[in-house]
C-alpha cells in the first residue's frame, strides 16, 4: 500500500515540476541536464544529485585537498635562525625609520590658509582713507521727518488720504471714516496743501 503512495505522489510531483517550469536564473542547468532527469524519481534526484556529471569514474574518491592547496604551499622554514640578533635588529630600525620618513612625506600637514574675507580684498585697498563729508546744516532725527520718495512725491501717489500739514505727510488720518457733515465743517477751519 505505501508503494503505491509513494509512486503516486512521485508522479503528482512530476507533474507540478513539468519539464518547462524552472526556478528564475536556473533555466541554463535545467537545460544542461533535462535528459538526466528521466533517468529515475525526481525526488531521488534532488535528494542524491545526477551522477556521471563530474567525472566518469563513478568509483573515484573525492579528494581531501584544493587546487589552490595543491598549487600554493606556504613555505617551510627550516627551524634555523637565518640572521643573527643584531642584523636582524638593524633591518627593522631600518625599516621603522624608512617608513617614518614616507609617512612624513605623504602625510605632511597643510599650509595654513590665507584668510581673506570679501571686504578685506574688495573694500580695503592699501593707501585709501574715508574721508566723511562735512555737514551743511544741522538736524535733528528725533523732531524732524525722514526724506524719503514717499515723502518728496506724496501729491502724486494714489489713494493717500487727505494730507493736512506738510511736515508729517502720513500721520493718522481719520477723514475716510468721518460723517461727511463734520468732515464739510472742519474744511473750513484747516488749509488743506495740495
Amino acid at each position: 500500500m505505501q508503494k503505491n503512495v509513494s509512486a503516486m505522489t512521485s508522479e503528482v510531483d512530476e507533474e507540478n515540476y513539468a519539464a518547462g517550469r524552472c526556478l528564475l536564473g536556473n533555466w541554463v542547468e535545467e537545460r544542461a541536464t533535462a535528459l538526466l532527469d528521466r533517468t529515475g524519481p525526481r525526488s531521488c534526484v534532488h535528494k542524491y544529485g545526477h551522477t556521471g556529471i563530474l567525472t566518469m569514474d563513478l568509483t573515484a574518491q573525492v579528494q581531501g585537498i584544493s587546487t589552490f592547496k595543491a598549487t600554493f604551499n606556504s613555505p617551510k622554514s627550516l627551524g634555523v635562525r637565518q640572521k643573527g640578533s643584531r642584523a636582524e635588529r638593524l633591518e627593522n630600525d631600518l625599516i621603522k625609520r624608512i617608513s617614518d620618513q614616507i609617512h612624513a612625506e605623504m602625510n605632511a600637514e597643510p599650509p595654513a590658509p590665507e584668510l581673506c574675507s570679501v571686504t578685506k580684498a574688495d573694500y580695503k585697498v592699501e593707501g585709501f582713507k574715508s574721508v566723511r563729508a562735512p555737514l551743511t546744516t544741522d538736524h535733528d532725527y528725533t523732531a524732524e521727518q525722514a526724506i524719503t520718495f514717499w515723502s518728496d512725491n506724496y501729491q502724486k501717489i494714489q489713494g493717500v488720504t487727505a494730507v493736512k500739514t506738510k511736515d508729517h505727510p502720513f500721520k493718522r488720518n481719520a477723514t475716510f471714516s468721518t460723517p461727511i457733515g463734520e468732515q464739510l465743517d472742519q474744511l473750513d477751519d484747516t488749509v488743506l496743501y495740495p
